[in-house]
């Protein structure tokens, strides 16, 4: 019941998405619950499935990870040998030549969906053992490219156009957090963080903070493994 919940939502999310537009210097948008939505609809019914104790939140999608595979931080290698999911991806249909949408066939690595998959791949051999208990979500599905193919994260849009965007995105988490029933849900990054206070309160659920394992972030790059790992144990997460 809580995968048909899931998937409703991501529908519905990008009907009401579907009424925005951004002014420069953004001139691509690419929606992965359009031009991904096969392998973001097998993740969801796959591994969207009951009760979860705990539900990890990022931001929006990387460029070589859930754009290329409409899974949340997904990596092609990870998301095809560790959770078994491959699909076709068509184009976007407004396509940054330097920022191609190649799927499956994507070579590039994307880092922060390498360290997060690859931390809980290496403690949970089997992806079923993971998903069992835990699932990870992100509150906009939207990447935001400028005309170089720079990444521009929502974060960094005009408040005339954020505003509106997360409001639909508030509206659309709330139902796919309550369907699963967690006990506990961390934001991966600081404003990850921010949207599960904004949303939830602190009253509703236990609210933790994991460090983003983006390449970005140079805290993360002094051994982000070791260090999330410890986040986890002082939270009691592993």
């Amino acid at each position: 019941m809580s995968a048909k919940v899931l998937i409703d939502q991501a529908k519905e999310l990008t009907r009401s998405l579907s009424s925005l537009s951004f002014s420069d210097p953004v001139t691509h948008v690419y929606n992965p619950l359009e031009h991904a939505w096969s392998p973001h609809r097998q993740y969801l019914e796959r591994y969207g499935k009951g009760k979860k104790k705990v539900i990890f939140l990022g931001m929006n999608p990387g460029p070589w990870g859930m754009t290329q595979t409409g899974v949340p931080f997904g990596e092609v290698e990870l998301v095809r040998n560790w959770m078994g999911i491959e699909a076709k991806v068509k184009a976007p249909k407004h396509e940054n030549p330097s920022r191609r949408v190649e799927g499956f066939d994507c070579k590039r690595s994307e880092v922060s969906g390498r360290r997060l998959w690859g931390y809980f791949s290496e403690r949970f051999p089997k992806a079923e053992d993971f998903f069992k208990d835990h699932f990870v979500l992100n509150h906009c599905p939207l990447v935001f490219m400028e005309a170089s193919g720079r990444n521009r994260t929502p974060d960094k849009l005009p408040l005339s156009e954020s505003g509106p965007l997360t409001e639909i995105c508030d509206r659309h988490l709330e139902p796919c957090v309550e369907t699963l029933k967690p006990e506990v849900l961390v934001g991966v990054g600081g404003y990850a963080t921010k949207v599960l206070r904004r949303v939830f309160g602190d009253e509703r659920y236990r609210i933790e903070t994991l460090l983003h394992p983006s390449p970005a972030s140079p805290i993360a790059n002094r051994g982000w493994e070791a260090q999330a790992h410890q986040q986890l144990k002082k939270m009691g997460l592993v």
